[in-house]
């Protein structure tokens, strides 16, 4: 008789052989599923996420798989990391905000310049209004949402105004993606102030589970098999990161060779 144990993320399942034919499968009950568990805790801006609940258990344990090395087959977010959190880091502490806002631009844009469908641009992905509320100049000629230290900067500002409100960082974390006023409508209607227990729409839903599998993944990296390299080594790695030619630039420097071309023959 072979026992054969199979672990699928945290849970357990058991399988009975005898003469090759499946004789058995324990599916293990909710509670089992919980207690299979490694004891491990994870936390948002000191904040524990009550993984004792299943449902909760279970979201998580998604998004840690999703952000695994196994599923997006890249480091390219531990070196985003790397470049940027020196410089988002002692911003965030000027201004008091908890060190694992950091993860927010990982989850927002991975780190990178651009705009959204929405109009929504930068690292943090300030929208036009929001950004200008918030002290950023965005016009024709100049978007601030696209420095690092500015708009940082101004994020600090806003999730201050946030906790203001809320006094609680998953809920600013919360407001940062679903908007201020529908959160406040949300706790109203239903009477909850845990982000845990509200009813919210998916992408919100599931916001402080992208934001704490990302700082377990950027914290954690062996573990979620990134080549079994550990942090200090991801962070000392270095990219070459795309040059930016000015188009107009690029055209009068290719118009003055064709001319010096022309001229030698």
């Amino acid at each position: 008789m072979i026992m054969i144990l199979a672990k699928i993320g945290v849970s357990r399942t058991s399988v009975t052989y005898v003469n090759s034919f499946p004789q058995k499968v324990d599916v293990p009950s909710p509670q089992e599923e919980k207690d299979s568990s490694p004891a491990y805790s994870y936390e948002f801006a000191n904040e524990v996420i009550p993984v004792e609940r299943l449902k909760v258990f279970r979201r998580m344990n998604k998004y840690l798989k999703a952000n695994s090395y196994e599923h997006i087959q890249t480091d390219r977010l531990h070196h985003q990391a790397a470049r940027w959190f020196p410089i988002m880091e002692p911003i965030l502490k000027r201004y008091g905000i908890p060190d694992d806002f950091k993860y927010l631009p990982l989850v927002e844009s991975g780190l990178k310049r651009g705009t959204s469908v929405k109009g929504a641009a930068g690292y943090w992905q300030f929208m036009p209004g929001t950004a200008r509320s918030y002290g950023l100049i965005v016009n024709g000629d100049v978007d601030e949402r696209h420095n690092m230290k500015m708009s940082t900067a101004a994020a600090c500002r806003y999730l201050k105004e946030l906790h203001n409100e809320f006094h609680n960082w998953t809920l600013v974390a919360a407001a940062y993606n679903l908007g201020e006023n529908k959160l406040r409508k949300r706790i109203n209607t239903q009477g909850h102030k845990s982000y845990f227990k509200l009813k919210l729409n998916n992408e919100t839903a599931s916001y402080v589970y992208k934001l704490v599998s990302m700082k377990e993944v950027i914290e954690n990296p062996i573990k979620y098999g990134f080549a079994s390299r550990n942090k200090e080594l991801l962070a000392k790695e270095t990219r070459p990161e795309p040059v930016y030619i000015n188009p107009v630039i690029e055209q009068n420097a290719i118009s003055a060779l064709n001319l010096l071309q022309k001229q030698e023959l």
